[in-house]
């Protein structure tokens, strides 16, 4: 059983999260809305209210992680705060974890080039020797992103 920390579990996340608690492991999820707390809750996962744009709101819940699920492929708002999610929020969230329990991390691109999320996680897959999956299903494909979703999650616990 492992633990698994999505980061921006909205409607997706949400799917990704019963899949997962169904294959046995636990989940807690992020939203920055209170509002979206019961959803995930009533999705199975812990619920949890936190900002990836500010990481000491999500760090505290990476106790006994076993990976991360950094779900901004498609995370809307400013285009400064959403270059900052696929860029710098990223790098530093990937050297954060460096020194965690979590063994690997799941980057998802929306479907998207996102080639600054690219280089960061080539960079942490080099540098800290780090799993990472890299989920470039386009969202709009439902039943095949969740399909994806779940296995890249799953792979980072293969030894």
């Amino acid at each position: 059983m492992a633990r698994f920390l999505i980061v921006g579990c909205g409607c997706r996340g949400q799917a990704l999260a019963r899949e997962l608690i169904v294959a046995g492991h636990v989940v807690r999820g992020t939203s920055r809305e209170a509002a979206t707390l019961p959803a995930i809750e009533a999705a199975g996962a812990e619920a949890a209210l936190a900002d990836p744009l500010r990481l000491a709101t999500v760090m505290p819940l990476l106790d006994g992680a076993s990976a991360v699920i950094w779900l901004m492929g498609t995370a809307s708002g400013p285009a400064e705060s959403v270059e900052a999610l696929h860029g710098t929020r990223l790098e530093s969230m990937l050297e954060l974890i460096v020194d965690t329990h979590a063994r690997g991390f799941v980057y998802e691109t929306g479907g998207v080039e996102r080639e600054l999320g690219l280089h960061a996680t080539r960079c942490a897959r080099e540098v800290y020797e780090m799993p990472i999956e890299v989920l470039e299903t386009d969202p709009r494909e439902h039943e095949r992103w969740l399909g994806d979703a779940r296995g890249a999650a799953l792979r980072l616990l293969e030894p």
